[in-house]
């Protein structure tokens, strides 16, 4: 039973504002990030509410140059981080869209990727396997606005 630390929410009013706030958020990571385990954040919400949009800068943010696409169908990429840069190694992206069951995870060793404290993971459909995620993590729900680029983005960090 996790303990409710800090709720934010942020109304982004453009594609460019929510990739602003992901840069932000991995620049906090990177000065900050000391822990015997994996950072997770689990991002929730419907289709179109921005996590793949907000994982692309994220992953910008912490210094990857490739294309980051989601990895619906992969389940999960891993990237490799420049040590120059902070004291991550790896930035793992994981879609779980396509998830029936949180136990389709097991064959790509998710249980170590969890205490690989060089690691930072970025799960979209997070609420699909909240059944075996840490109670440490930075949850992010995203949703639709009233206007066609307009989202809100709630941040919640639990312990």
């Amino acid at each position: 039973n996790a303990i409710l630390q800090k709720m934010l929410e942020i109304k982004s009013r453009s594609i460019a504002y929510t990739k602003r706030i992901a840069r932000r958020l991995a620049g906090e990571i990177k000065k900050n990030k000391i822990s015997r385990q994996a950072y997770i954040l689990a991002l929730e919400g419907d289709l179109g509410s921005g996590k793949t949009t907000f994982t692309q800068a994220f992953a910008r943010a912490l210094g990857i140059k490739e294309k980051i696409t989601s990895p619906t169908f992969v389940l999960m990429k891993v990237y490799n981080l420049s040590p120059k840069t902070h004291n991550l190694r790896r930035f793992v992206h994981i879609d779980c869209y396509r998830l029936d069951s949180p136990k389709e995870l097991r064959h790509l060793g998710f249980k170590n990727l969890l205490k690989d404290k060089d690691a930072i993971v970025a799960i979209e459909w997070a609420d699909k396997i909240k059944k075996i995620l840490p109670k440490d993590i930075v949850r992010i729900e995203f949703e639709h606005g009233k206007k066609p680029r307009e989202r809100i983005l709630k941040v919640l960090k639990f312990l």
